[in-house]
Order: structure tokens, then C-alpha cells, then sequence
């Protein structure tokens, strides 16, 4: 497992996944990242739909990906994940996708979510319990 990470989500690159080039098209990999951000919530013990119950929601403000590697349709994507920066109202999370049968790294990137009151839309502090979670799960 990848040191700096604690957590990892396996994907199965799908056909129509890849572009007419053959490896996975860049605008998957966000849409990875979030399905490794969701499953990490759900790890934690936080779930999405947790968060939603306790009527907070998250919205994302920010993204970024770097590509360094093709990946290729039925290649297995481990999608690696951790909370790299809690503040007030918002949460960083990092990302590496990382072929498992070579190790190699070919994406990694960022997510930056921001925590809202789900009826008022407006910022509000990040959950204790969020917080707590993150802080015990990557230590």
C-alpha cells in the first residue's frame, strides 16, 4: 500500500471509459476520484448519507489532476485517498490512481469540498464528527 495513504478503493476501467486513443479520457479520473472520496466517507464511518441526515451537505470548489500514465480498458485502478488539510469550513482531500498490477502512479490530484448547511446553502464549520473520523482514520 501506498505509505502516505491509508485508504484505497479498487476500479475496473470500463470500455467506454477510454477515448479514441485507447487509454482511460482525463475527465474520468475526477469522476474516480469522487467515487474514492465517497467510499472513503464511507469507510470512516461518516457516510455521505450521514452527513446528509445531520443536515450538512458538501459542495466542491475546487479540483485538480495531474496526469502521469496511460490507463488502459480493464485495468484495475487503485484509487487512493486521504484528508490531506481540515479547515474551517472546508476539507482537502488528496488522490493517487495507481495501476495494481504495476504500481504505477498515473493520476493524482485534489478535491477541495466545502461544507454547507443543506437548507441554507451557505458555509458552516466542517462536523465534529468529520473531523473526528478523518483525524482518527490517518493517523
Amino acid at each position: 500500500m501506498n505509505d502516505a495513504f491509508h485508504f484505497f478503493t479498487p476500479i475496473k476501467v470500463r470500455f467506454i471509459e477510454t477515448d479514441a486513443q485507447g487509454h482511460v479520457n482525463f475527465a474520468h479520473y475526477l469522476a474516480y476520484f469522487d467515487v474514492g472520496l465517497t467510499e472513503y466517507l464511507n469507510a470512516l464511518g461518516y457516510s455521505y448519507s450521514n452527513m446528509l441526515a445531520d443536515g450538512v451537505d458538501m459542495v466542491y470548489v475546487r479540483s485538480a489532476c495531474e496526469y502521469r500514465g496511460p490507463a488502459y480498458f480493464e485495468d484495475v485502478l487503485r484509487i487512493y485517498v486521504r484528508a490531506e488539510r481540515i479547515g474551517n469550513t472546508s476539507v482537502t482531500y488528496a488522490f493517487q490512481a495507481v495501476k495494481a498490477a504495476t504500481d504505477e502512479v498515473v493520476a493524482s490530484g485534489h478535491i477541495v469540498t466545502v461544507t454547507i448547511d443543506r437548507l441554507s446553502k451557505q458555509p458552516i464549520r466542517v462536523p465534529d464528527r468529520l473531523r473526528e473520523a478523518i483525524l482518527s482514520a490517518d493517523k
